[in-house]
């Protein structure tokens, strides 16, 4: 079967984002398959799935806003800033308040600085972060620049506190966890996650892993693929004539009169042809002129069945 599409699985806790990709790879029989963003083992919600061409569009969907709901638990801090990790200090939490709380979360919104925890999949000259850890080795991470637009007290039940994080991409819960223990001088590790929403997929829509495997194996997985440019409908939308249909299919920067939104010109749109198929993502390279940054060549889903 030839599947070009997006999935949004609701992935269970003990297994990696990598293990579903895999298992999806050789379910749908395709080589082309990739997760946008992922999720710790034991961290549970969405995990969007891409297939095909979709694997041309992870970068959008990475650098989406993501939405998380996390039971933090202060006294304690881990190697690996969450429940799996080794207990590496103790503290105390009992003079912790809820306000004190609910006056911190503030001071961690907006354009943050964050360290990566050593146990991430990040790279370091070349080896995963996580594989030097395991080896005892702890190398220097650069502070990234993470945006966090609201951090809410979901509740406060000593000594977990339970929040809802907003975020862009590129966040760590269990950094923030960790940060938010260091502020309190108490310790804290992320003990449960769950990732509620990966722009534009919420969890409520999401598929069951085993809802996934059964509809592959009984041949009827399409009910559950959305389109490619289902995560660019926010994007401003181009139909273009076939001479420019043309030039881009053939990467040839094109001209083209996009309509302003809220008085500016977006710097990326989605083009379609005009019989209504997607075909390309257009970055704008000079005032009315467009570059096909992504062609697509989609596979029609009723014929792939």
């Amino acid at each position: 079967m030839s599947v070009d599409g997006i999935l949004n699985v609701l992935k269970p806790a003990g297994r990696t984002s990598f293990s579903v990709v895999s298992l999806l790879r050789r379910l749908s029989g395709g080589p082309r398959v990739g997760h946008a963003g992922t999720l710790d083992p034991e961290a549970t919600g969405v995990l969007v799935i891409c297939f095909g061409q979709a694997t041309r569009a992870i970068e959008f969907l990475t650098r989406a806003g993501k939405t998380y709901q996390a039971e933090i638990e202060l006294g304690a801090a881990t190697d690996t800033y969450d429940a799996s990790g080794r207990v590496v200090q103790i503290g105390d939490a009992s003079g912790v308040t809820e306000e004190q709380i609910r006056r911190l979360l503030l001071s961690f919104c907006g354009s943050v600085e964050q360290v990566p925890p050593m146990y991430s999949a990040l790279k370091y000259k070349g080896q995963r972060l996580y594989q030097l850890a395991r080896q005892g080795i702890e190398v220097p991470r650069k502070p990234r620049q993470v945006q966090i637009l609201r951090l809410e007290l979901l509740r406060w039940q000593p000594p977990v506190v339970t929040v809802e994080v907003e975020c862009g991409g590129g966040t760590y819960i269990r950094s923030l966890a960790h940060d938010l223990g260091i502020a309190l001088g108490s310790g804290a590790f992320l003990r449960k996650l769950v990732r509620l929403k990966s722009e534009p997929f919420h969890i409520s829509q999401a598929t069951p892993l085993h809802a996934v495997e059964d509809a592959f194996r009984c041949g009827h997985w399409q009910r559950y693929i959305y389109a490619v440019d289902e995560v660019l409908l926010g994007w401003q939308a181009v139909i273009l004539s076939e001479a420019s249909e043309a030039a881009v299919r053939n990467g040839s920067t094109i001209s083209l009169e996009v309509t302003a939104v809220r008085g500016q010109v977006p710097v990326r749109c989605r083009a379609y042809s005009s019989d209504g198929r997607f075909l390309a993502v257009l970055r704008q390279v000079d005032e009315g002129l467009w570059h096909p940054d992504k062609v697509f060549h989609l596979a029609d889903l009723t014929e792939s069945a």
